[in-house]
């Protein structure tokens, strides 16, 4: 889809994470993006990816609203909310319409009707449609055309992405932000929304994967050809480490989160063998002492298992060879040797590392809402006319973009807190009958040592 500069105006991203609810409200000025308001709550409610208390979800996402609301000095009424990969599918969507009177030009009804003809397809009762993005129109057999809108024909035709996903976890999405007291303007899909922020052109058409690596899962994203083509989500992430910290060490959930923020590498080889720290262990009085490169070990044999699966699933849809090579992003990818341990476990494919730039947000835990208030406002009428067919609404071209309520406040400059590191929640998975074998391993020795620490720790 071919994107427009983004708007002028006030734009709000909800990013509802597995265990924190972020929120981001910027203002766009000329196609310039100055974020005035940040929020940044622990989420509750929420277990394994999913919402299971909407009420409790609901007021996560109040706090971390208030908090942006507070710094930005508005009201804040309307969201585009992020929608995680899991079980998401894409596939290509057609459709055709006649246009009614001969000589007539094309209208913003007629794109609706369009877009609407494109969905009727048959969808499985537990999914449900969340975007459909134009990638093509036809006015007469005349093709590549971005914007039908003004010329004239009697035939238009669309080809398009459609983006559907669980029924479930649609709706509980939808009902927490309303029952916060939220208007969902858009739902937007987290890969996409990735893809389009933290991608050159280069990459996005001759092909990158985006690994996120979150605090409950992580999401393996395929882009070739300027399209999101596939994913992969393995419910591993932040928190599957901390569990392994909790259960080798003995120690609380609390103190092995603390052990992994202020001593955890990801990378052995970085770790000294001579720096101690104390370690309270469950049932003793007192603490013992465990070394920093003991540590890393752990930490390096869960995000190995991480890499090897990400391996799998690109091996097995040929696409370790992409020119433009993988890129790390998620909270949990900044742990330190998070980079090098996959350097060493891909061998030739490049790995990079993306950290957003925004002043007081320099940290990858914020990379999905700042994509998703960057798509969001990029959006083009098209888009927004061809979403409207989703739910039969009537698309009005707006005059001006919608603003957030200013309650007669100006702004100041912001100021914010360096972020927390995450606590991821766990989500359940199985990859048993996904791979008839093995992954071939990079790096001699790593996924033997990798394999003996989960041997030790889980038998």
């Amino acid at each position: 889809m071919e994107r427009s500069q983004a708007r002028t105006g006030i734009f709000t991203a909800l990013d509802i994470g597995t265990t924190s609810v972020k929120v981001v409200v910027a203002e766009y000025i000329e196609g310039q993006m100055n974020i005035i308001g940040v929020g940044n709550s622990k989420a509750e409610g929420l277990k394994k990816g999913f919402i299971i208390n909407i009420d409790k979800a609901a007021e996560s996402i109040r706090r971390a609203v208030e908090q942006a609301e507070e710094k930005a000095g508005i009201q804040i009424k309307h969201v585009n909310v992020g929608i995680p990969a899991n079980q998401l599918d894409v596939e290509v969507c057609q459709g055709m319409i006649a246009i009614n009177t001969q000589a007539k030009e094309i209208t913003d009804e007629d794109v609706q009707n369009v877009a609407a003809a494109a969905l009727v397809r048959s969808i499985l009762p537990e999914r449900q449609i969340i975007s459909v993005i134009p990638q093509n129109f036809v006015v007469d057999g005349f093709d590549a055309i971005q914007d039908p809108r003004g010329m004239i024909g009697v035939r238009l035709e669309m080809t398009g992405l459609l983006y559907t996903g669980p029924k479930t976890i649609i709706h509980n999405i939808r009902t927490a932000v309303q029952k916060a007291g939220l208007i969902v303007d858009d739902l937007v899909v987290i890969p996409l929304a990735l893809g389009e922020n933290i991608l050159q052109e280069g990459q996005s058409s001759f092909g990158t994967v985006v690994v996120d690596i979150g605090g409950g899962q992580t999401t393996t994203s395929i882009f070739s050809n300027n399209e999101l083509q596939l994913t992969f989500v393995d419910p591993e992430g932040g928190e599957s480490v901390t569990n392994d910290i909790s259960s080798y060490l003995k120690t609380s959930h609390k103190n092995a989160e603390a052990l992994k923020i202020n001593y955890g590498m990801a990378d052995s080889t970085q770790a000294s063998e001579y720096e101690e720290f104390p370690v309270d262990v469950v049932g003793q009085s007192e603490p013992i002492n465990v070394d920093e490169h003991y540590l890393a070990q752990i930490i390096e044999a869960r995000y190995a298992q991480i890499y090897q699966n990400v391996y799998a699933f690109l091996r097995d849809h040929e696409a370790l060879d992409l020119q433009g090579g993988i890129i790390l992003t998620g909270g949990a990818s900044s742990i330190p040797g998070a980079k090098e341990l996959a350097a060493e476990i891909f061998g030739d494919i490049t790995i990079e590392q993306f950290v957003p730039n925004q002043m007081g947000l320099r940290n990858p835990v914020f990379s999905n809402v700042i994509s998703i208030v960057e798509y969001a406002a990029g959006l083009n009428d098209i888009y927004r006319i061809s979403k409207s067919a989703i739910m039969g609404d009537t698309f009005v071209t707006p005059q001006q973009p919608r603003k957030v309520e200013y309650n007669d406040y100006v702004a100041p400059t912001p100021t914010y807190t360096e972020p927390q590191y995450e606590t991821p929640v766990y989500n359940d998975y199985s990859q048993d009958d996904y791979y008839d074998e093995e992954p071939k391993e990079k790096g001699p020795g790593i996924m033997s040592k990798a394999r003996g620490l989960f041997n030790n720790l889980f038998d």
